[in-house]
Order: C-alpha cells, then structure tokens, then sequence
C-alpha cells in the first residue's frame, strides 16, 4: 500500500519511512506526489488539530491515504508568552528559517538559563473517507531534554533545534552522543504500533 507523508521535509520523511520500514506500506512524501498540492493552513490550536487540519485537507485534494504530523514544543517553567507549542517555527506571525529558530531559541536559553524541554506529537491518518485515525498519545512523544544557549556545529536541515538539544543524564549534546537514543526509538516504536494497529 501507498501512504502519502504530508510533509515536504525530507528529513521528516526519512525518519518515518525508517520507522515504518518493517510494514507492508510504501511512504512517499509531498515532493515525491506528481499531482497538485492545497496550501493547508497549520492554524489549530492542539498539535492534534493541525495534524488533523493537515491528513483531511490533503486527503480531499488528491484521495489517497494520507498521514499528517505535527508537533507542539514545550518548555518547563517558562512564562506562558513564550511558550511555543505548535508555533515552533512561527514567532510573532513570522516563519522562521533553520538559522533563524537556531538563534531564537538559544536567545532564549541565554535570557532564561538553559531550557527543560519536550515535544509533543500527534498523528492523524485518513485512510478514506469512512477510516480516520487519531493520535496524541504518550509513546509518540519525545522524553524532556534541554535546549542550550550555544548551538552544536553540526546542522541537519529541517531539524534546526537539535544543534540547541542537550541530553539531560549525559549533559552531552545528542550530536555528540555514541548511543543509539532509545528516546527516538521508542517514538520510532510508538509510530510503527499505531499503523500495525490500523492496517
């Protein structure tokens, strides 16, 4: 089967097509579809609602399965205006690049002291128009870590803050880490459980 990522981030695409390698299913992303893609509007509240938003706007357009994700980052003990949930790369309506969230956010960091942090993940699959699927749960989100005030030299396009993310046992950047990170193997896990469930 063909499932359509809902995504234009390669790296994004990778790491779930490594996830799901193990089912019965091809993932190509929205670079990879030859047909005409909607501009979705990203603007629920909930990382569930935008993933939601996401999966029905482009299953409606081009009707075939299709999964959406989004994320919410959230920092512990922050005030609340700071606060980015699902407006990770959005800061006061504008849209950030790489470089820019890299130097927002360890502008943060330096005004705050290093942040304890944690995304939150959702998934939403619209398989027709009869089969939705949801999820926000606890396995498909990462365990908390930091985000520092000086960036890591590595960079990963598409995945800005993880030249700002600490491990916080090891205080080792995740860059710098020998160890597979069971963290990203558990939401690995908690990605390919929700489709063996479905399909």
């Amino acid at each position: 089967m063909k499932i359509l990522y809902g995504t234009g981030n390669q790296a994004k695409l990778g790491v779930m097509q490594r996830a799901l390698k193990d089912l019965n299913i091809e993932i190509i992303g929205l670079k990879e579809y030859s047909g005409r893609i909607p501009k979705v509007a990203e603007d629920g509240l909930t990382p569930l609602e935008n993933a939601r938003l996401k999966a029905t706007a482009y299953y409606e357009a081009l009707h075939i399965p299709v999964f959406s994700c989004d994320s919410g980052l959230y920092f512990e003990g922050l005030p609340e205006e700071y606060q980015p949930g699902v407006y990770v790369k959005r800061v006061a309506g504008k849209e950030l690049t790489d470089e820019e969230m890299i130097a927002y956010y360890s502008g943060l960091a330096k005004r705050f002291g290093k942040l304890k942090a944690r995304y939150k993940n959702a998934i939403c699959f619209v398989l027709d128009k009869e089969h939705v699927y949801e999820s926000m749960a606890d396995n498909l989100s990462g365990e908390a870590f930091y985000i520092v005030d000086t960036p890591h030299s590595r960079r990963v396009e598409g995945f800005p803050l993880d030249s700002l993310s600490v491990h916080i046992e090891s205080g080792l950047y995740y860059y710098d880490r020998k160890e597979t990170n069971p963290d990203e193997l558990a939401m690995d896990i908690g990605f390919y459980e929700f489709f063996r469930e479905i399909l």
